[in-house]
C-alpha cells in the first residue's frame, strides 16, 4: 500500500526582528517531528521551503503543499505564531490538517497551537491536533493515524464509482444520490449496464477460461457439480463473466464499483458470486493484485463503505448480509447471498492458505441462472464492523467492534449452507443492532479501527455513529 504524504510547515512569529531571534527554535520543533516521521518509515513526508512568518509566505507555502498533491499537512508550533497564518494557510488547502505544538514550558508553542485552532474554527475549518512530544509512543500514533486517515479520505477524492446495473431488490439503502456523493466525498458515478457483461464475456480467449478453470479445479477445497444448477460449463461462463467484469473496470478506469446481479444476470445468465469473491480478493489465476471494492447488489454506499476501509487498511473488505441472531452461541450470523472475499478464509494473502477452506456450491434453485456460490467461514479474529447509513439524505457511518469466532460447521446448515458465514461476537447485546442498525448490509475488516474511522468520518464532515458505546 501506498505510504501516505505528508507535508509539514513550521509557523513563527509575525514580527521580523522577533521571528529573527526565535526561528531555530521553530525549526527545531519541525525537526524533531521530521526526524522521528522519518524514523519510523511510515510516512512520506514533505517539507515547507521555509518557515512561515507572513501573509504571503502563508500562502506560498500552502500552495506548494498543493502542487505536490500533499493527502494532509502538519502545521508545527514551536513558539507563539499569529493565527492568521494558519487561518491563510488553511484556506489555501483543501487536505486535512494536524496542529501540532510540543509541551514545552519555556516556549509558547501551545498558546499558538490554541490560537490557531480557535481561528480555524472560526473559519468553520475542521483540523485534528497532537499536543506533546513527538518521541513519546502516544503522540506518534496519533500523527500516524492523522497520516492514514488523510490518505484514505485524499484518495476517495476524484475517483470513480462503477455502478453496474441499477437498484436490485428493491433496496433504497442501496441506491445514492451521484450530487451527494460528488459534494460530500469527491467520487463521480458511472452507470454501466449490466448487458455489458454478458457482451465482452463472448469475447474472452477460451485459453484465458481454461486457465481459470484449472487453478479454481487446482486450488479450491472442493467443487460440487450437481449437473443442473453447477456444471464445468456454467463455471466457465462465471469466468468469462469475471474477466468480463475486470475489462469494464480497466476499460472505464474504475476504482471500486457495485453489481446488480438479481433477477438478470442471475436468473438468466448466472449468479455474479466468483466475480464478487476475487475481484474483493489480493489474487486471482492472473496472479497477486490489488483487491478492489465490489458490493453484491449494486449496494453503492456498501460499495463506498467498502473503499474507505480498504483505502485505510490496504486489505479486502469483508461484505455480509445481516442474517441471524444465534442465541445459543451469542453471536450474530452474517451470511451473505452466495459470496465474499476468499481472503478471510484465512486471513491470508496466499490464495493456497485461503483457498483450501473455501468450495463452490450449486447456486440455489432461486437463481435459475445457475453457477456457483462461494462457500467458506470467516476466520476468527478481532474486527471493525461498519456501514454508511443515511436518514433523510444525511449521511452517518456506523461502527462497532466486533470478535469473529469459529462455531461447528453443522451452524452453517441453519441459514444457508451454500454460503459463506460470519459468526460475529458483539460487545453489547444484539438487540441495540437490531434496533438501530439502518441496513441489510455490513462490511467489516480484521483489526480495531475505531479511532481512525471517527477521524475519517470527521474529516469528511459526517457523523460517526458508535453503536454500543453506551451500552
Amino acid at each position: 500500500m501506498q505510504k501516505p504524504r505528508i507535508g509539514i510547515i513550521g509557523f513563527s512569529d509575525g514580527e521580523p526582528e522577533v521571528h529573527e531571534q526565535l526561528k531555530e527554535i521553530v525549526q527545531r520543533q519541525v525537526d524533531a517531528i521530521t526526524q522521528a516521521l522519518q524514523e519510523n518509515g511510515e510516512i512520506e513526508l514533505v517539507q515547507a521551503t521555509g518557515l512561515v512568518a507572513s501573509v504571503k509566505s502563508a500562502k506560498e507555502e500552502a500552495l506548494r503543499m498543493t502542487a505536490q498533491d500533499v493527502d494532509g499537512v502538519i502545521f508545527s508550533y514551536g513558539v507563539f505564531s499569529f493565527p492568521n497564518f494558519s487561518a491563510i494557510a488553511a484556506q489555501n488547502l483543501s487536505v486535512p490538517i494536524l496542529l501540532a505544538a510540543n509541551l514545552n514550558p519555556e516556549w509558547p508553542g501551545m498558546v499558538a497551537m490554541l490560537a490557531a485552532g480557535g481561528a480555524l474554527h472560526h473559519l468553520g475549518i475542521e483540523h485534528f491536533r497532537a499536543a506533546g512530544d513527538i518521541r513519546e509512543e502516544s503522540v506518534l500514533q496519533r500523527v500516524l493515524t492523522f497520516a492514514r486517515c488523510a490518505r484514505a479520505v485524499h484518495t476517495l477524492n476524484g475517483q470513480k464509482y462503477g455502478l453496474v446495473g441499477g437498484r436490485s431488490l428493491g433496496m433504497y439503502s442501496a441506491t445514492v444520490s451521484m450530487q451527494d456523493w460528488q459534494k460530500i466525498f469527491g467520487i463521480d458515478v458511472e452507470h454501466i449496464d449490466q448487458s455489458e457483461i454478458v457482451r465482452i464475456a463472448q469475447e474472452i480467449p477460451e485459453e484465458q477460461v481454461e486457465k481459470g478453470f484449472q487453478w479454481l479445479n487446482d486450488k479450491l477445497e472442493s467443487i460440487h457439480y450437481d449437473g443442473v444448477q453447477l456444471t464445468e460449463e456454467k463455471l466457465k461462463t462465471q469466468i468469462r463473466h469475471h474477466e468480463a467484469i475486470k475489462r469494464i473496470i480497466r476499460d472505464n478506469e474504475l476504482d471500486f464499483l457495485g453489481v446488480k446481479c438479481h433477477y438478470e444476470m442471475s436468473r438468466h445468465h448466472c449468479t455474479e458470486c466468483l466475480s464478487a469473491a476475487f475481484i474483493n480478493d489480493p489474487y486471482d489465476w492472473d496472479g497477486p493484485k490489488e483487491p478492489m471494492a465490489y458490493a453484491c447488489e449494486a449496494d453503492s454506499d456498501a460499495a463506498l463503505t467498502m473503499q474507505i476501509l480498504k483505502l485505510l487498511t490496504g486489505k479486502p473488505v469483508i461484505f455480509m448480509d445481516v442474517r441471524h441472531y444465534d442465541s445459543d452461541y451469542d453471536v450474530m450470523v452474517f451470511c451473505n447471498c452466495g459470496s465474499q472475499s476468499t481472503y478471510y478464509a484465512a486471513g491470508s494473502d496466499n490464495p493456497d492458505e485461503n483457498l483450501k477452506h473455501v468450495s463452490l456450491n450449486p447456486a440455489l434453485p432461486i437463481y435459475s441462472g445457475g453457477g456457483c456460490h462461494v462457500t467458506c467461514m470467516t476466520k476468527p479474529g478481532e474486527a471493525t464492523i461498519a456501514r454508511l447509513n443515511r436518514t433523510e439524505g444525511k449521511y452517518r457511518m456506523t461502527i462497532m467492534k466486533a470478535e469473529f469466532v469459529t462455531l461447528p460447521k453443522e451452524k452453517m446448515a441453519e441459514t444457508t449452507p451454500e454460503w459463506p458465514h460470519v459468526f460475529a461476537k458483539l460487545p453489547f447485546d444484539h438487540q441495540i443492532f437490531l434496533d438501530c442498525f439502518d441496513a441489510n448490509h455490513c462490511h467489516a475488516v480484521y483489526g480495531d479501527h475505531v479511532e481512525e474511522l471517527k477521524m475519517i468520518c470527521k474529516m469528511l464532515g459526517i457523523e460517526a455513529e458508535l453503536l454500543g458505546e453506551n451500552a
